[in-house]
């Protein structure tokens, strides 16, 4: 980001000299010309994390079988960890939206998160945060699956699969959220893009 630029309004003397001058205009710090919006489709700078002491993945037998465990218990809403080694990518079945114009892999354990109709976890992408799921009664729990609604961050899905949670609100049938029911979606925390695109659906 560039420096910011102070400016005044107050000349300098022109005959060498020396004059005190006071302005009745206050300095302005011009803010960087580079918006967020311009921004949507640059990944972060930030430091590879470690998750060794915040999942376990186990890999069970078949395809698409691995699943990650919570080693931590934590309140709901609180920071399970951040995105910190992202790099940008196509749409695909292991990417994540992170902004309307922004996909990413992971390039971590967190790609094994699977998906849930009852989920433990939030992608917050605006954040760059994992979040344990604000409307867990009893917050993640050490041992719990971690999952996260995959329609809250994915607005196109690249393959659309049959859900297999076994929860009772299990929605079958998961599609980005452009081709999910809105009352379905309004069941679930969503990420700032999903919510904007939705608006711009109406």
């Amino acid at each position: 980001m560039s420096p910011a630029a102070i400016t005044t309004s107050a000349l300098p003397p022109s005959n060498g000299t020396k004059i005190s001058i006071k302005s009745s205009t206050k300095a302005v710090i011009a803010p960087s010309t580079i918006s967020e919006k311009k921004q949507s489709n640059v990944v972060p700078a930030w430091v590879k994390p470690d998750l060794s002491r915040l999942l376990r993945v186990e890999h069970l037998e078949g395809d698409f079988a691995a699943r990650s465990i919570s080693l931590v218990d934590l309140p709901a809403g609180a920071i399970f960890a951040r995105i910190t080694n992202p790099t940008p990518a196509t749409c695909a079945y292991t990417s994540v939206q992170a902004s309307r114009d922004l996909h990413i892999e992971l390039n971590c354990d967190l790609v094994y998160i699977n998906h849930s109709c009852q989920p433990t976890l939030i992608f917050d992408m605006e954040r760059w945060e994992v979040r344990a799921n604000p409307n867990l009664s009893e917050g993640l729990k050490t041992g719990d699956e971690l999952t996260f609604f995959y329609p809250s961050t994915e607005w196109n899905m690249a393959q659309p699969f049959e859900c297999r949670c076994k929860e009772a609100e299990c929605k079958g049938t998961i599609k980005g959220a452009k081709d999910m029911d809105i009352g379905v979606l309004k069941q679930y925390w969503l990420s700032s893009h999903i919510q904007e695109l939705l608006k711009e659906q109406e």
